[in-house]
């Protein structure tokens, strides 16, 4: 299933959810109508957090079905709150070990692997390693370091920036170990990660998508190609 939607009156979707196959990260204000609907397409359990007072869940936070990484100035109590939330799924959540605050940005996982800005330590690798439970590589997406920005992972599929080379695809595909193509979202926006979200049950895209886009990104991360 896909369905365009825009959150805040912004198409850029990706930046306010965080999303795996075993739940969904939802700011804390979103109207009930659009709960249903991202209920309803992503089919898993929904938490509703403003992650340190920003509703920019997408953005500060990134996991899979095994885990959770928070900025490290995350309050303790919040922490607590998504634990809570997520004990019966048995999903981890740590602060990350480290200044880096944008998580969504520099990490693209599914729960095969995860794909890292090549910036990034030994320790800061080891911690993903260890709260996603996945494999970790360094790797650039159409040369950027940005990777969980230019890309969007399920256990199905992953999209990319259009510039992405031929290596790099090669490279993506062998890592997260699913088919990965490119494409773009909101009416030909590179980034897609900020206009995508999604997971092996459905997908949600920015509202002034284009019909071709939409077909590009249903193929794609639905594991049609």
């Amino acid at each position: 299933m896909i369905e365009r939607l825009s959150v805040y009156g912004s198409n850029n979707i990706g930046v306010f959810f965080s999303a795996s196959d075993k739940y969904v990260l939802t700011p804390s204000n979103i109207p009930v109508k659009i709960m249903k609907i991202v209920e309803e397409v992503l089919g898993v359990k929904t938490v509703q957090i403003n992650l340190c007072n920003s509703v920019l869940l997408g953005v500060l936070t990134v996991g899979n079905s095994n885990g959770i990484l928070v900025p490290y100035y995350t309050p303790q109590e919040e922490i607590e709150y998504l634990r809570r939330e997520l004990k019966e799924l048995g999903v981890n959540i740590e602060p990350f070990p480290s200044k880096i605050t944008a998580l969504g940005n520099i990490i693209l996982t599914n729960d095969y692997a995860s794909i890292v800005s090549p910036d990034l330590n030994r320790e800061e690798i080891k911690c993903i390693r260890d709260v996603l439970g996945v494999e970790v590589e360094k790797c650039t997406i159409a040369g950027y370091k940005v990777v969980g920005s230019v890309g969007v992972a399920s256990n199905k599929g992953c999209i990319v920036h259009p510039m992405t080379t031929e290596e790099e695809l090669k490279n993506i595909s062998e890592i997260l170990k699913v088919k990965v193509d490119v494409g773009t979202v909101n009416a030909g926006f590179p980034i897609v990660g900020v206009g995508i979200v999604a997971n092996s049950k459905g997908i949600l895209v920015g509202s002034s998508s284009t019909g071709p886009e939409i077909a590009q990104i249903e193929r794609v991360l639905g594991g049609m190609i």
